[in-house]
């Protein structure tokens, strides 16, 4: 189904007044359901797609029936510092099901006059218009695919969905309780011995400031491009006003990338064999925030898995060689053993290897290998020294000799710094990490996918309430998290205080630090 649920039959108006009424009428249109399912002659496919219209009906009256008979059993008088208000007060509440219309009672605020709604409060519904099953349904949707597509899939599966701007406030509002559900999360059980921290980093593109400008500017009217106004000559006339645009020069990017910022973490048990297996309790996060902040969410976390500043037990660090990352991380963890992912150091040494042999050819597998098995062995000053020797025979001038001295010259300033991270043969004795694969992985998941497509442009601080309810959701949390929102909110709710959880202001980009 797409768009609205349609039929020949539509539920009466949303006139009732009281319980019994409602009941009446939800009696009569199962009644009308169970007569249309015996008398029904059509195939298959209309079939189901008629009684999904009529049981859509149905629920909506099944939910009236319920928020009716709530609502006869409240409290009448009004709490302390609130009078009386109307005896009923009309609100459309939108469902799984659709639009709900109801009654209840209102109190009004004694000093400010403002309204509150006991059933409201007692219910856990907030002033956004939306049940809370929808709310998290659309946002969960929301950290998978597009806000478009979100809204698609909502409307083919429920018959209506919520516009895509509200969707993206949904998306800032939950956001903005992640933090907090990130601090009051508990270390989890039957973490292993050896801690492994992942860190790597990716850029999706963000807005800039000339294309805020053009979305925040008033729009233009324009006198149609054609009589039908068709696509195509739309936008011939809108290139045309534009204007031609800046040839970009060689290098130059149009893309305005932001790192994002990605840890996975998780822990490694010896088993009786030997080795470590793994990984447990594996926790994926991502920020737009600094470096700095990943390695102090990085910190808080590990502390409170039990891996405090003065742990005897072993912590590893994989990085991809970022300075920025292995300074701050190192700085937290100053035991921790710090690793170069192999897989960058063995990709360098094939780029270096094409400057000396051809593509394909037996001779630069053979040279790549050689150097292979030095790293893999733990010999990497030997692997600096024959680098040395090669730099040193290549010619000043003469054809090709420039790009060699810069590959050995790049090659040789990556390894050297590094040869303290590159322990590779003592630690695959260990059965320890030596690459990076799970966060590469979840870099490509957890961005990539959602964040890195063509024709997105983020703005950072509500991009953050994405990432942060992404990795709520990838992590397996999402149950637990609304449990937390729910909880929070009825709390603010019973308080007597007016609750929204749309919003469209933007999250300060930073790590929620561990408690």
């Amino acid at each position: 189904m797409d768009g609205k649920h349609k039929d020949d039959w539509e539920p009466r108006p949303d006139d009732f007044g009281d319980s019994a009424g409602v009941e009446r009428e939800a009696r009569r249109a199962f009644d009308e359901v169970v007569r249309f399912c015996s008398a029904s002659d059509s195939l298959f496919r209309a079939f189901e797609q008629n009684l999904l219209t009529r049981l859509f009906a149905l629920g909506c009256l099944l939910t009236r029936l319920f928020l009716a008979c709530r609502h006869e059993r409240l409290e009448a008088s009004p709490p302390p510092g609130f009078r009386r208000g109307a005896p009923r007060v009309q609100r459309t509440l939108k469902t799984l099901f659709g639009p709900v219309t109801f009654g209840r009672s209102q109190m009004i605020r004694l000093v400010a006059g403002a309204s509150f709604y006991p059933l409201d409060a007692t219910l856990g519904l907030t002033r956004d218009g939306f049940s809370p099953w929808v709310i998290q349904f659309v946002t969960r949707l929301a950290t998978r695919m597009s806000f478009a597509s979100s809204r698609l899939l909502c409307r083919s599966v429920l018959g209506w969905s919520p516009s895509v701007e509200s969707i993206a406030e949904m998306v800032i509002g939950l956001g903005q309780m992640a933090e907090p559900f990130m601090k009051q999360q508990p270390a989890p059980a039957n973490d292993g011995e050896v801690l492994v921290i992942e860190v790597d980093g990716k850029c999706p593109p963000t807005a800039r400031a000339d294309e805020l400008a053009k979305r925040r500017g008033r729009r233009r009217k324009h006198a149609k491009a054609c009589v039908c106004g068709c696509q195509r000559h739309r936008g011939q006339a809108k290139r045309k006003r534009r204007g031609g645009k800046k040839r970009r020069k060689k290098g130059d990017k149009s893309k305005n990338g932001k790192e994002v910022v990605v840890i996975v973490m998780y822990t490694l048990e010896r088993g009786e064999d030997g080795r470590l297996h793994g990984p447990r309790n594996k926790k994926v996060w991502a920020s737009f925030g600094q470096r700095r902040r990943a390695a102090l969410w990085a910190r808080a976390e590990a502390t409170k898995r039990g891996f405090g500043p003065d742990t005897t037990k072993t912590v590893q660090i994989v990085v991809d060689g970022a300075s920025g990352l292995r300074s701050n991380l190192a700085e937290a963890f100053p035991n921790a053993i710090v690793t170069v992912d192999i897989c960058h150091v063995v990709e360098k040494l094939w780029e270096l290897g094409h400057r000396f042999h051809q593509e394909g050819s037996d001779e630069l597998k053979t040279l790549v290998e050689e150097w292979k098995e030095l790293v893999y062995a733990g010999r990497a000053e030997e692997l600096v020294t024959r680098l040395r020797g090669l730099l040193d025979g290549v010619p000043r001038n003469g054809p090709g000799t420039l790009a060699k001295r810069k590959g050995l010259g790049k090659v040789l300033g990556y390894i050297e710094p590094r040869l303290s991270m590159m322990k590779y043969a003592e630690w695959r004795e260990r059965d320890l990490v030596i690459a990076s694969g799970q966060v590469e992985g979840a870099v490509r998941h957890v961005v990539g996918e959602r964040m890195d497509c063509a024709g997105m442009r983020w703005i950072p601080g509500r991009a953050e309430a994405l990432l942060h309810l992404r990795c709520i959701e990838i992590n397996g949390d999402w149950e637990e998290f609304i449990a937390f929102t729910d909880q929070q909110i009825l709390h603010r709710l019973i308080e007597y205080e007016a609750v929204q959880i749309r919003s469209n202001k933007p999250l300060k980009c930073g790590f929620a630090l561990a408690a």
